[in-house]
């Protein structure tokens, strides 16, 4: 089960960092642009930067929430959470690729 939870936090640091990319270009180009499209991608960089690092803060430093998660959460569940944060991952991965360019 451990395995399972340094996967889903690793995958949770690494969306984190990637949303701070998006933010900063989406806020960039609001600022230059002041379009209600770039704010909206703003806006939803921002609230699921802050959903991930909930999770992040939950999985890692939470005093019972995380002694939870790490003894009885069910495996099919840590695999089902895991999977969502690596295809995060993947999708905030091609939307930063896509969004430099």
């Amino acid at each position: 089960m451990g395995l399972w939870i340094d996967v889903a936090r690793a995958s949770t640091a690494l969306n984190i960092l990637l949303l701070l990319g998006l933010s900063y270009v989406w806020l960039r180009n609001y600022m230059q642009f002041r379009s209600k499209h770039t704010l909206g991608l703003s806006v939803f960089a921002v609230l699921l930067l802050a959903e991930n690092a909930l999770a992040l803060y939950v999985y890692s430093w939470d005093k019972i929430l995380s002694v939870w998660f790490a003894t009885k959460v069910p495996p099919i569940a840590w695999k089902a959470m895991l999977a969502l944060h690596v295809l995060e991952f993947f999708a905030l991965s091609f939307l930063l690729w896509a969004t430099w360019d």
